[in-house]
């Protein structure tokens, strides 16, 4: 049974992706409450929002495989509860941005500040698209294509590996006192990565409203420069 299959799959997959997530909301939360040196606002409902994180992520799988002949009502759950999501999210995000706000940034050094920041940005966009795609009757037109593709990279892949490097300057300087900020390599790195992070992902939501599927190697004419 395929579809029975991909719905074992998927009640495994989906809580993953929030197990790889996780790990880096706690670098965030650190690095901003370190450059900051204050609290995390509302720390109480950092800790509600990650339980309810934890619940709601654990009863969205089938948002990925709506189009396999799910019934109306089932979309309509699951439509329902994957925008759930957006709120403990928006307000882990929102959070984070007010303990950051009154602290000024210079660009002539990297810290992990600087990271933390791109991740917020890369975060929020990729939140933005997950809430289009969760509408059940927008994901029949967008699945598949390179929209989820930039969705996902925005708001995992790239939030996770931001989070890393925010990580490795971050405890490089807290648990050894080295600190990689002055370096100009770092600057470089950071720079390069958040033009080629943009460069790279942001034409994929314009290819995938123009219904360029993935993982296909031929395409049609109109995607041909």
């Amino acid at each position: 049974d395929p579809v029975l299959y991909q719905h074992f799959f998927w009640f495994f997959g989906h809580p993953e992706v929030y197990i790889l997530i996780i790990p880096a909301f706690g670098i965030v939360s650190e690095g901003i409450s370190l450059f900051s040196q204050k609290i995390i606002l509302a720390f109480d409902s950092m800790i509600l929002a990650l339980l309810c994180l934890s619940i709601l992520g654990s009863g969205v799988w089938a948002h990925h495989i709506y189009t396999v002949g799910l019934e109306v009502d089932t979309r309509a759950y699951f439509t329902a509860v994957t925008i759930m999501i957006s709120l403990p999210t928006g307000t882990k995000v929102f959070n984070w941005f007010c303990s950051y706000l009154g602290n000024s940034m210079q660009l002539s050094n990297i810290t992990s500040i600087k990271w933390i920041i791109l991740f917020l940005l890369t975060f929020t966009l990729g939140g933005s698209t997950g809430v289009i795609l969760a509408n059940s009757a927008t994901d029949l037109a967008l699945h598949d294509t390179y929209y989820v593709v930039a969705h996902f990279h925005f708001v995992l892949s790239l939030g996770a590996v931001i989070a890393l490097f925010s990580s490795l300057i971050l405890y490089q300087k807290v648990i050894f006192a080295s600190d990689l900020s002055f370096y100009s390599s770092t600057v470089f790195h950071f720079f390069l990565s958040f033009i080629a992070v943009l460069m790279t992902f942001t034409p994929m939501h314009f290819l995938g409203f123009n219904v360029m599927p993935r993982r296909i190697s031929d395409i049609t004419d109109n995607f041909n420069s």
